[in-house]
């Protein structure tokens, strides 16, 4: 029986997207069916990189990347291919999950790995919608703000569960429905029913990160609302942006306290 964190770091180190799907949809039925050992043998996972991705997109400043309206096909395809770019790097961020932090419960790497494998899901809708507005995943400039925040908490469980699917991840419960009013004002209700269904699917991922998230902290006897501020005001020192959809976050498992304290960060 081959392990669960070989076939992890196979996934992140894979560049062809479609490659990086299959070896996704492999892995995580592999693990399902009970072929794949969760067993640590000990081993050290080699320190954080660049994942596995194609020349294209060529990734810029978040500043620098280009703002269309949607009442254009091109523009349209521009936020179907954003919207790509960030479930291309989740699969990343979900076996980087897996690979890096070591001695979790095996419930923790079920969680990870069926995020990984519905974020390639949710790639695949997208890349399909490109190919229906004449344009492929690396036609736009993108950013590597996702990555970016694993490279900084790679060092602990704890912070990446706060701050990539707590933060980064949940910011997209926030504006994808905004997306979503918007596109279908223009008439694409295909993307928008595309949206839709990430939407609904990432409430789940966030709230797994909040689960392993409040693991971490009673593992380490640490208060979770005040780690949560903490790493804010550590990681993010100017603060988050509203508007904050509260129902989502709600049913992610953000807590009152957490809420309330968002806005002032």
């Amino acid at each position: 029986m081959s392990g669960l964190f070989e076939a992890a770091k196979r996934c992140i180190d894979c560049a062809e997207p479609e490659a990086k799907l299959a070896l996704t949809r492999e892995t995580f039925g592999a693990l399902r069916a009970g072929h794949l050992s969760l067993r640590d043998d000990g081993a050290q996972p080699e320190p954080i990189g660049a994942p596995g991705r194609p020349p294209r997109p060529r990734l810029v400043m978040p500043r620098d990347v280009p703002q269309r309206g949607l009442g254009s096909d091109e523009g349209r395809a521009a936020l179907a291919h954003a919207v790509a770019h960030i479930e291309f790097n989740a699969i990343n961020l979900a076996w980087d999950a897996v690979y890096r932090f070591r001695g979790m419960p095996d419930d923790y790497y079920r969680d990870w790995a069926s995020v990984a494998h519905d974020e390639s899901r949710h790639f695949t809708m997208l890349s399909a919608r490109l190919a229906q507005l004449g344009r492929a995943y690396g036609d736009f400039e993108a950013h590597n703000g996702l990555w970016e925040m694993a490279l900084k908490t790679a060092h602990s469980c704890l912070a990446r569960m706060a701050l990539v699917p707590r933060v980064l991840e949940a910011r997209g419960l926030d504006v994808t429905p905004g997306m979503i009013a918007r596109l279908r004002s223009v008439g694409d209700y295909i993307t928008a029913d595309i949206l839709e269904i990430i939407l609904s699917e990432e409430v789940p991922h966030v709230a797994a990160g909040t689960r392993w998230f409040r693991y971490c902290c009673e593992r380490d006897a640490r208060d979770p609302d005040a780690t949560f501020a903490e790493l804010l005001r550590e990681y993010i020192p100017t603060g988050l942006r509203g508007p904050f959809n509260l129902d989502a976050r709600r049913a992610a498992g953000f807590g009152e306290v957490e809420l309330a304290g968002l806005a002032g960060v």
